[in-house]
């Protein structure tokens, strides 16, 4: 037996089939794997699934089960017979003081080689997904690949086994103790993609004319949708980095940068972040905000305690590109409200967040397309000092395209 074979001995799961008569007995034979699954459909758990092929007598059989070093939950570990399901019976299983093994008693009618499917829950084994997204020069497309990398810290080596997550295609893979592995698992050529600008009043400036520096960077996106008309939709795709990249037209690419995504479920969008962009400038301004319908207390010395008021919100969207694009721009109004007038559709995102979509035609020789928003709302039952609506901080933004 060679060296490997006896780090394998030391390290691993030990099978280890016996009559009563016989009593205990520890790794006098190691039947080999007939097949193993390594199930990643979760995230905080890995599910393996390995199937062994025992001797069983006629009469009572004790299989010793054992995971020395490896990080197996032991209260996860189920033994299924396949080959004489109704000829083969589990009758208890015993767990030996202090130690990590435990002991399965097998009643069996006749002497039978039988094919048994072992599962458990092994930990530090896990998975990290990330993605490659080219961009055709036109940025109107992605050619999309998916990558699993697949890192082993669990104590147990694996020869060869069979990987799932619970979409793109399965593969035999081997990996051992201490081991990572980056794996192709899924790809989708000329995925659609939709270049979008995204405004959200919280988190840019409102007016960039009183800004020292004038250069405010409007975050750019791709949108792909995750739906059959983009070659998507069969199934949710898992969260993870992203890299992305554009064909210069001259046989190269260029980096455009990386970001990181949720989990996106079937027929909704992910968005990736490939920097930030001028040619798009939105200038917005209160134009009013008075106090309306004033309550107040009944004392001898009348205190306001409560009112409405009564908003008017303008945004001036200037396009200076020579094509057409998209801005999504995120409006906020906090605690209770009533739009009176908006001049464009929206959609709410929650009870205080405003989505529009706007879409915005190219510059003309005459100038930049403009369009403006405008928005009319009373904000209801407002405590003086609270549920005061905050002015948005400027933040910093590297200017990348």
């Amino acid at each position: 037996m060679n060296s490997k074979r006896n780090k394998i001995l030391a390290m691993v799961l030990g099978l280890v089939v016996v009559t009563i008569a016989e009593g205990r007995i520890k790794l006098v034979a190691l039947p080999e794997r007939a097949a193993t699954v390594i199930r990643l459909d979760n995230p905080r758990a890995t599910l393996i699934e390995e199937e062994r092929v025992l001797t069983l007598q006629k009469g009572l059989n004790k299989v010793d089960f054992s995971w020395k070093a490896v990080s197996i939950d032991a209260d996860s570990i189920r033994l299924r017979v396949l080959d004489h399901p109704d000829n083969v019976t589990l009758l208890n299983v015993s767990y030996p003081p202090n130690e990590a093994a435990l002991v399965w008693q097998i009643s069996s009618d006749s002497d039978y080689v039988e094919t048994v499917r072992i599962s458990y829950l092994l930990s530090n084994i896990d998975r990290l997904i990330t993605y490659k997204a080219i961009a055709n020069k036109a940025e109107t497309f992605v050619d999309l690949k998916s990558y699993l990398i697949l890192r082993n810290f669990s104590g147990e080596d694996f020869a060869k086994a069979r990987v799932l997550l619970d979409y793109g295609e399965s593969f035999e893979q081997g990996i051992d103790h201490e081991e990572t592995k980056q794996m192709l698992f899924f790809k989708a050529a000329k995925v659609p993609i939709t270049k979008i600008w995204t405004f959200d009043a919280a988190k840019l400036p409102w007016d960039p004319e009183q800004l020292e520096n004038r250069n405010v960077g409007i975050p750019v996106s791709y949108r792909i949708v995750n739906d059959a008309k983009s070659g998507l939709g069969e199934f949710a795709l898992w969260g993870g980095k992203a890299r992305l990249f554009q064909d210069d037209g001259h046989e190269s690419t260029i980096f455009l940068g990386e970001d990181v995504t949720a989990m996106v479920p079937v027929g909704e969008k992910m968005e990736l972040y490939i920097g930030d962009s001028r040619d798009i400038v939105v200038t917005q301004r209160k134009m009013r905000d008075t106090q309306i319908n004033k309550r107040y207390n009944n004392d001898s010395s009348p205190r306001l305690v409560l009112y409405d008021t009564d908003e008017i919100i303008t945004a001036k969207i200037e396009n200076f590109k020579d094509s057409p694009a998209v801005l999504t721009m995120i409006q906020h109004i906090p605690g209770q409200w009533d739009m009176k007038k908006c001049n464009m559709k929206y959609k709410k995102k929650d009870a205080n967040t405003l989505e529009f979509e706007i879409k915005l035609p190219a510059r003309t020789e005459a100038g930049p397309a403009t369009k403006e928003l405008t928005m009319h709302y009373n904000r209801r039952n407002i405590r003086p000092g609270v549920n005061v609506r905050p002015m948005p901080t400027r933040v910093q933004r590297t200017i990348r395209r």
